[in-house]
């Protein structure tokens, strides 16, 4: 493990700051944390994504010599130095699969640590799941909004430095078909698609030289971006360079519409690819799409059989963030569970106290409600959804692929009823409290408000 580069300080201040305020104090109680959505930024559901990146940090977590050396600039006290030399994370977690369907205030991740442990870990959990989970649920949007047709990922180029990896592994297990970020396609195996850029088609002096040049160079992957100077010129002598691979024994296999009308374009390129005889030569569109552009592009009757789908999709537009966090709600203390909760001003920022498990309810193969309930709780005709991915600080659950994550999330959605997948006006699904965590929070918020707010 100690020539696995440390991300230990992939984290905020705060975080060590209070580390090293628990070890002083000598208050390292057993503490539960979960991570949870309060709001969705769009839609009614959210893919969740990110657990396998949390999952090797766990496995790998430690404090390498340069990271303590650096934190003894800042201040830290020797001695808690020297304790986090021999850091590791030794608790349990219990996860929603990646790919799994959620809602608001559902614990997707639960913490159990000894509370400097579990509370190192929260920035980098938060880091995780927020950013992969959001692009995961804009993804799914995306391919449910193109009905059927494939979808591309264009987005390297607009996404967000590094996170750019990231974000195409969300998207492929949100639904995309592939990606044109070929690091991604050498990391994760995702298939990778491209056509050309209109600097290709502009570096020639006809339009035509620049088909046949393609053609020439990829045969059996020729896709012509046709929109360079007119989309319908540039369909007609699409059709002059696919006769031409046809009489080499090969097939132009689609143009690509990047600007216009795209609906009405498409239309009129297949008439004239079909007229043609090019049946078999698939239309393909980009340029500033979004799951509201292909919605209202499916509704029009648009003869497009695959989309490209780059800025929009890759920095989750229209919302930069999701609304994920991460909080303490039990905590073991002499034998006893003293369940926590924050109650605030604003009641959006109360949280449920207490060990807590979720189960979900189906009937005839779709999601009825789910329900937040206690961990000694048992809910009837229905299944967990929380399963044991760490314990005692190993991993214990299996790691399944991208392509098994993108199936279950795929699985998943399928069985979402279709009311909930609608992109605007979508109802609220419905998420129940156990009666036991009724009791609970009515219990613990007035034991706050007669300790902490009365006195």
């Amino acid at each position: 493990m100690r020539g696995i580069m440390s991300e230990a300080l992939r984290t905020d201040l705060y975080q060590l700051t209070m580390l090293q305020a628990y070890w002083k104090s000598g208050h390292n109680p057993q503490a539960t944390f979960d991570y949870f959505v309060r709001k969705i930024p769009f839609g009614s559901y959210l893919v969740t994504a990110g657990l396998g990146y949390v999952l090797d940090y766990i496995e790998n977590l430690h404090f390498d010599g340069d990271d303590i050396d650096y934190l003894r600039t800042l201040g830290f006290d020797d001695g808690f130095l020297d304790a986090l030399a021999d850091f590791r994370f030794t608790g349990d977690i219990l996860a929603m699969p990646e790919g799994s369907i959620a809602f608001p205030l559902e614990p997707a991740i639960r913490v159990t640590a000894p509370i400097m442990e579990a509370q190192l870990v929260e920035t980098f959990i938060l880091n995780k799941m927020n950013f992969s989970t959001l692009i995961a649920t804009k993804s799914s949007r995306v391919v449910h909004a193109a009905r059927g047709r494939a979808i591309a990922e264009f987005g390297l180029r607009r996404a967000q430095g590094d996170g750019h990896l990231e974000a195409t592994r969300a998207t492929y297990i949100g639904g995309c078909a592939s990606t044109s970020n070929l690091l991604a396609g050498k990391t994760f195996g995702i298939p990778v698609s491209g056509t050309m850029a209109h600097s290709f088609v502009t570096s020639f002096d006809h339009e035509i030289d620049a088909y046949r040049a393609y053609a020439e160079a990829f045969p059996k992957k020729c896709f012509l971006l046709i929109d360079t100077y007119n989309s319908i010129k540039g369909a007609k002598k699409a059709v002059i360079v696919g006769k031409e691979l046809e009489k080499k024994g090969e097939k132009l296999l689609g143009v690509r519409l990047d600007s216009g009308d795209l609906c009405e374009l498409s239309k009129q390129v297949r008439k004239i690819l079909d007229d043609a005889g090019l049946h078999y030569v698939k239309i393909v569109a980009s340029g500033d799409i979004n799951e509201w552009k292909i919605d209202e592009l499916m509704a029009r009757g648009a003869r497009i059989d695959m989309f490209g789908v780059g800025t929009e999709l890759i920095t989750g537009r229209p919302t930069p963030a999701l609304d994920g966090i991460y909080k303490l709600s039990d905590v073991v203390e002499h034998g006893r569970h003293k369940p926590k909760m924050k109650l605030s001003e604003e009641t959006v920022k109360a949280t449920l106290p207490g060990k807590k498990r979720v189960w979900r309810m189906v009937e005839n193969g779709e999601f009825i409600k789910d329900i937040i309930a206690l961990e000694d709780e048992v809910i009837d005709n229905a299944w967990p959804l929380l399963e044991q991915t760490v314990k005692n600080g190993k991993i214990v659950c299996s790691r399944p692929s991208l392509d098994m994550i993108r199936q279950r999330a795929l699985e998943n959605f399928s069985n979402l009823p279709d009311e909930y997948k609608k992109l605007d006006g979508a109802p609220v699904y419905p998420v129940d409290f156990s009666q036991g965590l009724v009791s609970l929070r009515e219990a613990i918020v007035e034991k706050i408000r007669k300790e902490e707010i009365r006195a």
